[in-house]
């Protein structure tokens, strides 16, 4: 069975939200086809405290984009984004929310940030995501999202190694290219790891 999984298409990642991906609404409507054409629709959200250690603003001489050691991982800091229950954290309001079978949540934790739908960074707990594909029958994922070069790239490299055929619909993802460059290179590090790259007219 194959499941739709839409990484954190949500207000904040939008050119109008803290943390905007350009061109990042782009991705809805053909996330919103996708969905019509899936059996099993798989949404993650961002869910962050307010005090998230991932967000400069707990870091009073660093700035967004600085790296610090978060957890015993490498994290690179962000504006404030994806508050839990705050409107930036919803869903784009054009995302057919109706068609989405199963919400995940990720970077509950203060102390560690999760830019995959299944782990938290420092991999010690998951989400719950794997399990549940597993009891649903799901061995083939398709995912899209945002961003291409954090929480989709990494969805997609755990979804590969947890033994899930994989495929990443290039045309409905978008990265936020701290580096330029950065879309293109994890694309290809997601191709590397035994995922499919395709456009959304190419998926059958």
């Amino acid at each position: 069975m194959r499941a739709l999984i839409l990484v954190d298409i949500q207000n904040d990642f939008m050119p109008f939200g803290a943390l905007p991906v350009v061109d990042g609404d782009a991705v809805v409507s053909i996330a919103n086809e996708l969905a019509r054409r899936s059996s099993l629709v798989i949404a993650t959200q961002d869910w962050h405290p307010a005090d998230h250690g991932s967000f400069a603003r707990m870091h009073p001489t660093l700035k967004p984009g600085d790296v610090v050691d978060l957890g015993g991982v490498e994290q690179v800091l962000w504006p404030d984004h994806c508050v839990q229950g705050t409107p930036g954290a919803s869903f784009h309001s054009a995302l057919d929310v109706a068609r989405i079978d199963h919400v995940v949540r990720k970077g509950t934790d203060p102390g560690v940030d999760s830019y995959s739908g299944f782990y938290d960074n420092d991999r010690r707990l998951d989400t719950g995501l794997g399990e549940y594909l597993m009891s649903r029958g799901v061995d083939e994922v398709v995912i899209c999202g945002l961003a291409t070069d954090y929480c989709v790239k990494y969805t997609v490299l755990d979804a590969v190694g947890l033994g899930f055929g994989v495929t990443v619909v290039e045309d409905a993802c978008r990265a936020v290219e701290l580096r330029p460059g950065d879309g293109d290179r994890a694309l290809f590090e997601m191709h590397a790891a035994g995922a499919r790259v395709l456009e959304s007219s190419e998926l059958t």
